[in-house]
């Protein structure tokens, strides 16, 4: 049969999406491990976490610094010879701290996973955060904050989280040039002795996991509680959400401005939480959302504008993010409200709908191709409590949601006088 490339294939619509679960297994010392068995590569990645985000610091810097440093000497082994081993069996590691959780992230092949899970159990267990180590990393950090400091999207990310959830609340700290002298050594060591134990680990394998993995991560983590094991104590934190509506940083030498518009919302926790996803899709989400259409493809103000929900364990917020030149930005900002008044006032029609469902419904099955990727779905739940119902429930939302439900969303979450803005650039 020959394939006539004229007409187009037939379109097929998402009815059911079917995901594989994390298997639960529990270690000689209590620690959780979650195993994703997939893939057909001899490859495993084994992801460690620990409640040691931003959340939890007592000052700028701490979680980021302590999490990057544990690789840089042991009592055993130099950051160079840690970096060598791992390197010599065909491994990587890898450091990465968000404002929840930190996480330290093996990839190994399957028949060196123990020796290069000797390595990382040095690194996790006895680092030794070397001073000359550590005045390297913040002299570096330093200067990049520095010359970060000169953009205007930089200042309008650490100004608008402020704005949300208030200058004192962990979400909203932004660090300044003095917090960089103030840190010590000796502040890395004592949040990694609070916050990097056995009571306070959890591991998720994903890959295409030996028979004897579980066996193996005992003989490295479970055989006996390590670290200073005791309760993680959540910071007692009040929200302090900006009661001014408009707000201007000013750059005399900025060639275009940084945009932000947005409120404190929800996580996904939220009923909402699904259905407003649809909402902000249709509006700044993708490509060919209302915003792009309008002020990039139309107006040509920009070469990229979105919106989004940014989810965080203990809070969430709304966002419009774009860069302007200054000579538009206050017609980018009446395009940006004309949108959200339509979105208030007009249903969506259904074709608009419909394309956005299989949009949302398309990406969230490629998210969960291969098992690094079914891994990071898992533990977008699993970090804030929730099952894999989520998923189902989500997947209902989208499917059967209405014109009518979009417009009261709307409504209800975007009224102009509960939005924030944020223009950072020369008047």
């Amino acid at each position: 049969m020959t394939l006539n490339r004229k007409i187009a294939p037939e379109f097929k619509t998402i009815e059911k999406i079917d995901i594989q679960h994390a298997v639960e297994h529990t270690l000689s010392n209590g620690i959780k491990v979650f195993t994703i068995d997939s893939g057909s590569q001899e490859l495993t990645k084994i992801e460690f976490l620990f409640k040691a985000g931003m959340y939890y610091q007592s000052q700028p810097l701490l979680a980021s610094a302590t999490n990057n440093l544990l690789e840089t000497g042991t009592t055993t082994y130099s950051a160079n010879e840690l970096s060598d081993n791992i390197d010599f069996f065909g491994s990587f590691f890898e450091c990465s701290v968000d404002q929840d959780y930190a996480s330290l992230a093996l990839y190994s092949l399957n028949k060196y996973l123990d020796k290069s899970l000797h390595y990382v159990e040095d690194i996790i267990k006895h680092p030794t955060f070397p001073k000359d180590e550590f005045d390297i990393y913040m002299s570096n950090k330093k200067q990049k904050h520095i010359v970060n400091s000169e953009k205007v999207n930089v200042l309008a990310r650490r100004r608008f989280t402020e704005l949300i959830f208030g200058e004192k609340h962990p979400y909203g700290i932004a660090v300044k040039d003095e917090d960089f002298d103030k840190l010590k050594v000796e502040d890395l060591k004592a949040f990694y002795k609070t916050h990097y134990h056995s009571g306070n680990c959890t591991i998720i394998a994903s890959g295409k996991l030996s028979s004897n993995l579980i066996d193996t991560l005992n003989h490295f983590f479970g055989k006996e509680s390590w670290g200073d094991v005791g309760l993680i104590q959540s910071p007692s934190v009040m929200l302090d959400t900006t009661k001014q509506r408009t707000h201007f940083i000013e750059k005399p030498d900025a060639i275009q401005s940084a945009v932000r518009v947005g409120r404190l919302l929800f996580n996904k926790k939220d009923p909402d939480y699904f259905k407003f996803q649809v909402l902000n899709t249709v509006l700044g989400g993708y490509f060919g959302s209302r915003l792009m259409a309008n002020i990039r493809e139309d107006k040509g103000y920009t070469y990229g504008i979105g919106s989004g929900l940014a989810s965080l364990v203990n809070g969430g917020y709304f966002f419009i993010s774009t860069e302007v030149g200054v000579d538009v930005t206050n017609n980018t900002l009446s395009e940006i409200y004309k949108e959200i008044k339509l979105l208030r006032e007009q249903p969506v029609n259904n074709e608009e709908l419909e394309t956005v469902r299989n949009y949302v419904l398309g990406q969230f099955l490629r998210s969960v191709d291969g098992p690094y990727s079914l891994a990071d779905k898992f533990k977008a739940i699993w970090e804030f409590g929730l099952g894999y119902d989520y998923f189902e429930n989500y997947f209902k939302a989208v499917k059967t949601i209405t014109p009518k439900e979009i417009q009261e969303l709307a409504n209800k979450y975007l009224q102009e006088e509960d939005l924030i803005e944020l223009v950072v650039g020369k008047k």
